[in-house]
């Protein structure tokens, strides 16, 4: 029981280390208490540790997620997360059975199943990795050299020996003379070290400049129907970016080199109804600068693409990317027939989006001759480290977030959306033009600062000047290595498990100092 409530304990922690709480150290203290509570409970018992943790954790952190469409799809996400949470207890309870804290162990099982959550099933779904919370903290600069796997490594081993300087001390009480205090105080001096190490990782921002004009143009009402009147939301989005070029003509505010709109800004499909089209050309006419249009295509036949679209003054649309991670059972219906049987409602969403072939970025050059290479993310594909990764390989010098958040209304999902953007631009060293239809909004330097804020459900643009990078961070070159090596490592440290055999049941002891010694291992 006691475990069970310490495990429980852990995951109502880790929900304030996210947005909106914000309170980043809860994220190593959470962890370290699932390792302590995890270690000794063997592989059942720790399935059902994990599995309850997780819940606790992921019910009231994706609460937005039923915010409009009630609360079986958002518990059937917690609980699906859940199970990742229930796998990674099992692991830590089998490997460390002896009841033994495990540090390497516990943080090497923590990468593997956050990974493992982030690609299955249809793809996955990482939102709330651990180091999408720490932005803020010294963990969070260490997402630079080795992204976000990376960051969740060295936060679950800082736990983890936190956890471990507990179980000693705990276990020294009686008999204080058989554990030195340096076996202690070694654990919280290397969890220090380990918080503490992302200060001396450098985040410049130097570059020549250019300047960058969100429109966040609001629909009339949050919710599903946010695009009932799909007219107004694009005539606000025009009414928005119209109001700001006349600043600039006043003098008021700088000239943009360029503009961008927000996902399903126009879901009238800009490229076969002649409307729409005319009053994008007509806004790119007067802005005289490009505009990228976040849109939706009747295309192809049979299906819808979500697009975002570049609109050139005097050349029209000159280049698309369509969004490659559609999101499943909200754009699409994987195995449609197969979930029809338990739900009809999987036919609510009449023609499935289709993913787009490649990475996005888009190449204008500014009147003073910089070159912009914007690469594109479109809504939840910023939580996808190889999407992100794939646009700045491929040649961005800045990155470009569009999104849709009408329909999580006002609830913590665009905060950490937002905090997720932060994060990208520390990781790969680029600034992050993040712009929301209905907000937040921001513009995001690559130190991870996030500039003008927006509220939610307003009118408003975040302009400025953002620099322009093309240094190439460590996490950039080194991909998923970090990733398979902790799989490998993993592997290696079961394998050596299942050799060994189940120890002995052995009646509860206290540790000898090299028993002691050989914890960390």
């Amino acid at each position: 029981m006691r475990r069970l409530l310490v495990s429980l304990l852990a995951g109502g922690l880790l929900c304030f280390a996210f947005p909106t709480f914000d309170v980043w150290v809860a994220a190593p203290l959470a962890l370290g208490l699932w390792s302590w509570a995890w270690s000794g409970a063997g592989a059942r018992r720790g399935f059902g540790l994990g599995f309850g943790g997780g819940l606790v954790f992921f019910v009231p952190t994706l609460s937005w997620s039923g915010i409009y469409v009630g609360a079986v799809p958002w518990v059937a996400l917690a609980t699906l997360e859940s199970l990742f949470l229930g796998l990674a207890g099992s692991l830590v309870g089998w490997l460390c059975r002896d009841g033994r804290v495990r540090p390497l162990a516990f943080a090497l099982v923590w990468v593997v199943t956050e990974g493992f959550r982030a690609r299955a099933p249809y793809g996955g779904f990482p939102w709330l990795k651990i180091a999408f919370g720490q932005a803020d903290s010294p963990f969070g600069r260490l997402v630079a050299l080795g992204g976000a796997p990376f960051v969740g490594f060295v936060v679950a081993l800082a736990g983890a020996l936190l956890a471990l300087a507990v179980h000693r001390a705990l276990a020294s009480r009686p008999h204080p003379s058989r554990v030195p205090s340096r076996t202690v105080t070694l654990p919280v001096a290397a969890a220090v070290v380990l918080g503490l190490a992302g200060l001396a990782v450098p985040l410049p921002t130097d570059g020549p400049t250019a300047q960058f004009l969100g429109v966040q143009g609001n629909v009339a009402r949050p919710g599903l129907d946010f695009n009932a009147e799909r007219r107004q939301v694009l005539d606000n989005h025009v009414a928005a970016t119209l109001r700001a070029q006349q600043d600039v003509t006043a003098g008021r505010a700088p000239a943009p080199d360029l503009v961008v709109w927000p996902e399903n800004a126009s879901d009238i499909d800009p490229l076969r109804n002649a409307d729409a089209k005319a009053l994008i050309l007509q806004t790119v006419e007067a802005l005289q600068r490009p505009l990228i249009v976040g849109g939706l295509l009747e295309e192809p036949v049979g299906f819808v693409s979500n697009v975002a679209l570049l609109f050139e003054p005097g050349k029209g649309n000159t280049d698309r990317y369509v969004k490659r991670h559609p999101v499943p059972f909200a754009e699409y219906i994987p195995n449609r027939s197969f979930w029809r049987s338990f739900s009809k409602e999987v036919d609510l969403v009449r023609n499935d989006f289709v993913p787009g072939p490649a990475a996005g970025v888009f190449r204008v050059s500014t009147p003073s001759g910089q070159s912009i290479r914007a690469g594109l993310a479109i809504c939840f594909e910023v939580a996808y480290d190889d999407i992100m990764r794939d646009a700045v390989q491929t040649g961005a010098n800045v990155l470009v977030v569009q999104t849709n958040n009408a329909t999580f209304g006002f609830t913590a999902e665009s905060p950490q959306q937002l905090a997720i953007s932060r994060l990208r631009a520390i990781e790969f060293g680029r600034s992050v033009v993040h712009v929301s239809t209905v907000g937040q909004s921001a513009l995001i330097t690559p130190d991870g600062t996030a500039h003008q804020v927006t509220s939610l459900f307003t009118q408003a643009v975040v302009r400025g000047a953002l620099p322009l990078r093309d240094a190439t961070t460590p996490a950039t070159r080194v991909g998923e290595a970090p990733e398979w090596v902790a799989a490998a490592a993993l592997l290696a440290m079961l394998a050596l498990g299942v050799r060994r055999g189940r120890p002995e049941q052995r009646p509860v002891r206290h540790t000898t100092k090299e028993e002691d010694d050989d914890d960390a291992a």
